[in-house]
């Protein structure tokens, strides 16, 4: 059995649990620091732990899988509110050197994000004056773009003005500073895998736009890249809490010798074309690279292909699951997008062509599409698909269903597969479509809580969101052959924005039973 050494992105679930779930029982196992040394949400972890722990286990891995911002940092939001010096900084990175002399056969991949501007007002992730001033930091970064561009209109450049004046200086020098630092440890992490330190790199970008700090960075880390003739050993894309699994399916594919090819399928004509909410590029863009970085290629046709991935997109602006209000029928989802199709083709290349199929479930932004999931059900499809994901961002969904289906590929049916079916039913479409809204708009305000400030991680709402989403359970997902079960239910980070169920699949047909 091969091991892999993962450093995750941070503490929450999804970046510290997803590959392990994934990868469950295979012929390689996962291993991951404890909790108790990784970052709290804005609490920083112990770097200093995290390296000795890195170094302990580094003899007799295979692999490492390493989040760069938990390596430098401690974690993602560590790298949004740290004060280090850049020397400081580049001697935690520079260790990785000495990864590879305790084991010069270890396969390092990596993975070091360009810091995100959010759009809006809000330190839930960001630095305490991001609840004031987040909109003008993005506006002015935006803004600034356009007009280094020379294609500000007059009104943005006359909104530039009134921002910068409006902006406290402060804060935005202190943004600006450690932007500067992270654009530093970007590239330096190209040097390193220049120096063939680092295997292959992905550099992701969280929350990205056409205009703003986090184009400009992408466009210098970009050149950087070219310069160093890097290209095919450090990939760029929209990503963030997904990338783990992306390497994990390279490694195994890699190590088994492996290329999984891809057809890709779009619900709606005109899906291919759409740039989805909090990314900067076409999502058909974005899917060459999810899979390139993966291990897989794309092919032209079916017959070629050893996975289908349908891509449940609208044929024009995306909208996004919110915690309160209804999900609105328009001509873009309910006319110009042919669900149907997909579903029954689906049908099709599982039991004729024996092809298997994962779903991309991109229409809305932060939750799966109730009326994809509804189809999959209906055709008794929820447990024959290779993979599904409808979590977060467009690009965090492609992180989760393209190395799932990868997976299903090598190895086919297992308990993990089934398990972790049923997790992202439950997660994408249980909570993120129907509980999370139900909560939010009946419970929480007389449980005295709100959207980012509930009672911790197992508390009473977590209670309650584990009765609804099992509910959810045995009337949506549990069927003749499967009977579903949430064994645990957490809230990461006290919020509502997420959760973290535990499933447990039991099989009706035969007494094998699937436990996760």
């Amino acid at each position: 059995m091969k091991k892999i050494m993962l450093l995750p992105l941070d503490e929450r679930p999804c970046n510290y649990e997803f590959p392990s779930l994934m990868v469950g029982d295979t012929n390689f196992s996962i291993i991951k620091p404890p909790l108790s040394i990784l970052a709290k949400k804005k609490v920083a972890g112990d770097v200093e732990e995290i390296w000795n722990w890195l170094y302990e286990n580094a003899k007799t891995c295979d692999a490492a899988i390493i989040s760069i911002d938990a390596l430098v940092y401690s974690s993602i939001l560590s790298s949004r509110l740290h004060h280090l010096n850049i020397d400081e900084m580049q001697e935690r990175l520079y260790r990785l050197r000495k990864l590879k002399e305790i084991n010069p056969d270890i396969k390092l991949f990596a993975f070091s994000l360009i810091m995100r501007c959010p759009q809006y007002s809000s330190s839930d992730e960001e630095p305490d004056y991001y609840h004031d001033w987040g909109r003008e930091i993005f506006r002015y970064g935006y803004l600034t773009h356009r007009a280094d561009l020379s294609i500000a209109y007059k009104k943005e450049t006359i909104e530039l003005e009134g921002v910068s004046q409006r902006l406290p200086r402060e804060f935005l020098d202190d943004y600006l500073s450690r932007r500067e630092k992270n654009l530093v440890i970007n590239k330096l992490a190209v040097d390193l895998t220049t120096e063939h330190v680092i295997d292959f790199l992905i550099i992701p970008q969280d929350d990205s736009s056409l205009y703003g700090f986090t184009a400009t960075d992408q466009q210098l880390i970009r050149k950087y890249i070219k310069d160093n003739q890097q290209q095919f050993n450090a990939y760029m894309y929209p990503d963030a809490d997904a990338v783990a699994n992306v390497l994990t399916a390279r490694f195994i594919n890699e190590s088994l010798n492996k290329q999984p090819l891809i057809y890709v399928k779009h619900a709606s004509g005109l899906g291919d074309t759409i740039v989805p909410p909090y990314e900067d590029r076409l999502i058909s863009e974005t899917i060459k690279y999810q899979v390139m970085a993966a291990g897989g290629l794309l092919v032209s046709s079916v017959s070629e292909a050893d996975i289908i991935l349908m891509v449940n997109m609208p044929s024009a602006h995306p909208i996004e699951h919110t915690s309160t209000g209804t999900i609105p029928q328009t001509i873009e989802y309910d006319v110009n997008r042919t669900q149907l199709e997909q579903v029954l083709f689906a049908e099709y290349a599982i039991d004729v062509l024996n092809k298997k199929v994962c779903f991309a479930d991109v229409a809305y932004a932060n939750g799966g599409d109730p009326d994809l999931f509804e189809l999959l059900q209906i055709k008794g499809l929820l447990f024959k698909i290779s993979g599904y994901a409808g979590f977060n961002t467009s690009s965090n969904t492609l992180g989760i269903c393209i190395p799932m289906a990868m997976l299903h590929f090598i190895y086919g049916d297992r308990q993990a597969h089934f398990d972790f079916l049923a997790l992202r039913y439950i997660e994408d479409v249980g909570y993120m479509a129907y509980v999370r809204k139900d909560i939010c708009e009946n419970y929480l305000t007389q449980m005295n809580y709100d959207y980012f400030n509930i009672d911790g991680s197992h508390g009473t709402v977590a209670m309650l969101v584990h009765d609804k989403l099992q509910k959810f359970a045995d009337t949506k997902i549990s069927d003749k052959s499967f009977i579903v079960k949430v064994i645990d239910c957490q809230q990461p980070w006290s919020r509502m924005f997420e959760t973290a169920p535990t499933v447990k699949v039991e099989k009706r047909k035969d007494r094998m039973i699937f436990v996760c």
